[in-house]
C-alpha cells in the first residue's frame, strides 16, 4: 500500500505540472492590465482569509502564534501587492532612447514552489503573487506537517486568480506529499525554475536538481548593540524581533552582542521587555532540549513559546516571560545555543568594544548564518559603515527588529519571504526575491556606429635580433606599442559611454 501511495504522489505531481504548463502557455499572452487585475483579486482573497489561514497554520503545525501568523498573511497579501503592483512585467518594460536599447520581459515558465512548515500559508500567498505577476504558473510542494493549511492557501489563491480571468491550473499544490513527489516536481522537464524556502538539505536538493533555483540559507543573525545605541529602544526591538511568531522567521535575532560598558544597562531594559536570563545550570538544560546532539535545532521546540521550552527543560521562569536569554562565552559545538534557533531563545555575549564585537559577529555568521543578515543598534555611522563594509551578509538592519526588517516590513527592503544569501551561502541571489527575479529579460540593441580608428603606420623590422629558425622576412611589420594602447583606450572609452 505504501508503494501505491508513492506512485499516486508521483502521478499527482506530474498531473499538476502538466496543468500548470498548459495554463502558463495561456497566461504568457495576457496583457499587463489583465495580470494586474488577477493579482489584485489574489491580494483581496489573501486579506479576506488571513485570519482563517493563520488559525489553520497554528493548529496544524503547532508553531508560532495566531496574531503574528495573521500579520504574516496580511503582509504577504497587502504589503507585497503594494510593492509590486506598479512593476512592469509584460512587453517592453524599459526603453533607453539614448543608448537605443529595449528591455522586454518574458516569463520563465512553470515554477516549483517549496514551502516551509514555519510559514506555510504566508509563503504560498507571497510566491503565488510574485509568480503570476511575472506571468508564471506555480506548483507548490508543502511540508509534510503543514499539508492542509498550505493546500488551503493555494486553493484560495487559485480560485481568486481564476475568477479574475487566469487559466485553470495556474496554481497547483501537491496533496499526497512525499519526498519522491517533491523530487519529481523539482526535476520535471516542464518545470523551469525552483523557488525554494525550507531547511538546508531541501535547498541544497533544489540547487542539485539541474534546474535554475532561487534558494535561501540559514540565518544565524547577530544583533550588535553599540555604546551609542538608544538602549531602551534596542531592547524593545530585539525582543520584538525574536518573539515575532515565536522566532520562526529566518531573519530573527539569534544572539545579542553587547559592548561591556552598556551591557548591564541593556540587560535591565531587556528584562523589562520580558526577557528572562538563564543561570549557567539552566543554560545547559535549555541547550539539551533546544539543540540536537548531532547539531541543528530540535523540531519539537521550533516556533514554541518560552513556557513550553521551560517545561521541556524542567526549569522555572516568570509567568510573563517572552523569551529566554542564555549568556555564552564562545561560539561552536561547546556552546550549542550559539547556532540558529528558530524559537524564543537568544544567546548573549559581552565584548570590550566594537572591534571585538565585529569579530564575535563574524564568528556567529560563520557558524551558520553567513550571507543572510546582521542587526546593529547604534547612532555611530562610522561603526555602522565598518560593519556594513566588512561583514559577509547581504542585509545590514539598522535600529530595527531584525525579523521584520529583513522581510521588508519595517525597512525599505522589498517585501519578501524569500531572502537571498548570495554566494557566501551558496545562493544564486543576494537580495529579497521579487517578480523581477522570475523573468527572462530580452534586450533589443540598435547599431550606434563604428568606433573611429586611427591609421596605423607599419614599421620595418631590422634583421638584428632575429632568432634561429625565424627569417627576417616573416617579421615584415610591427605595430608601435604606444599606438596599440591608444586604440585600446579609445575603444574602451566608447564602450564605457554605452553602458546603461
Amino acid at each position: 500500500m505504501e508503494l501505491d501511495r508513492d506512485l499516486c504522489s508521483l502521478q499527482e505531481a506530474r498531473n499538476l505540472v502538466r496543468a500548470a504548463r498548459k495554463a502558463q502557455e495561456a497566461l504568457m499572452n495576457f496583457t499587463q492590465e489583465q495580470v494586474d487585475h488577477i493579482i489584485d483579486m489574489m491580494r483581496e482573497a489573501g486579506e479576506a482569509n488571513a485570519a482563517r489561514l493563520a488559525m489553520m497554520a497554528v493548529s496544524e503545525t503547532g508553531m508560532g502564534n495566531y496574531a503574528d501568523k495573521c500579520f504574516k498573511n496580511y503582509f504577504a497579501s497587502r504589503t507585497v501587492y503594494d510593492s509590486i503592483k506598479s512593476m512592469k512585467t509584460v512587453g517592453i518594460i524599459r526603453e533607453d532612447r539614448e543608448h537605443k536599447i529595449w528591455e522586454i520581459a518574458e516569463p520563465v515558465g512553470v515554477i516549483a514552489g517549496i514551502v516551509p512548515t514555519t510559514n506555510p500559508t504566508s509563503t504560498v500567498i507571497y510566491k503565488a503573487m510574485i509568480a503570476l505577476k511575472s506571468r508564471n504558473a506555480i506548483v507548490f510542494s508543502p511540508h509534510p506537517s503543514a499539508v492542509r493549511c498550505t493546500n488551503e492557501a493555494a486553493k484560495i489563491m487559485h480560485q481568486a486568480a481564476v475568477a479574475a480571468g487566469a487559466p485553470e491550473g495556474v496554481i497547483g499544490c501537491i496533496l499526497n506529499v512525499s519526498m519522491g513527489a517533491t523530487t519529481e516536481l523539482m526535476k520535471h522537464p516542464s518545470v523551469a525554475m525552483i523557488l525554494a524556502t525550507g531547511g538546508s538539505a531541501l535547498v541544497k536538493a533544489a540547487y542539485s536538481s539541474g534546474k535554475p533555483a532561487l534558494g535561501v540559507g540559514p540565518g544565524n543573525v547577530p544583533a550588535f548593540v553599540e555604546r551609542s545605541a538608544d538602549l531602551p529602544k534596542a531592547a524593545e526591538y530585539i525582543v520584538m524581533g525574536k518573539t515575532f511568531d515565536n522566532g520562526t522567521i529566518c531573519a530573527s535575532e539569534q544572539a545579542i552582542v553587547a559592548e561591556e560598558c552598556i551591557a548591564d544597562e541593556l540587560i535591565g531594559h531587556l528584562k523589562r521587555n520580558g526577557a528572562h536570563f538563564l543561570d549557567p545550570e539552566d543554560v545547559q538544560k535549555v541547550s539539551k532540549v533546544v539543540m540536537l546532539a548531532k547539531g541543528g535545532v530540535n523540531p519539537k521546540v521550533v516556533g514554541k513559546d518560552p513556557k513550553f521550552i521551560a517545561q521541556l527543560a524542567g526549569i522555572s521562569i516568570p509567568e510573563q516571560t517572552k523569551c529566554l536569554i542564555a549568556p555564552l562565552s564562545g561560539v561552536g559545538p561547546q556552546w550549542p545555543l550559539s547556532y540558529e534557533k528558530l524559537t524564543t531563545v537568544l544567546g548573549f555575549y559581552r565584548v570590550a568594544d566594537w572591534h571585538e564585537g565585529c569579530e564575535r559577529c563574524f564568528q556567529l555568521l560563520e557558524a551558520g548564518g553567513v550571507g543572510h543578515s546582521l542587526a546593529i543598534h547604534s547612532q555611530n555611522e562610522e561603526v555602522i559603515r565598518e560593519f556594513a563594509l566588512k561583514k559577509p551578509v547581504n542585509r545590514i538592519l539598522v535600529n530595527t527588529p531584525a525579523a521584520m526588517g529583513g522581510v521588508g516590513a519595517t525597512t525599505g527592503l522589498s517585501p519578501s519571504f524569500t531572502l537571498g544569501c548570495g554566494t557566501w551561502a551558496g545562493s544564486s541571489v543576494s537580495e529579497n526575491v521579487t517578480p523581477l527575479h522570475l523573468l527572462n529579460i530580452k534586450r533589443v540593441a540598435w547599431h550606434l556606429g563604428i568606433p573611429e580608428r586611427k591609421p596605423v603606420e607599419p614599421m620595418n623590422v631590422a634583421g638584428a635580433g632575429a632568432t634561429e629558425g625565424v627569417q627576417n622576412s616573416t617579421l615584415s611589420t610591427q605595430v608601435d606599442a604606444n599606438m596599440v594602447q591608444e586604440i585600446i583606450n579609445q575603444v574602451m572609452q566608447h564602450l564605457n559611454g554605452m553602458k546603461c
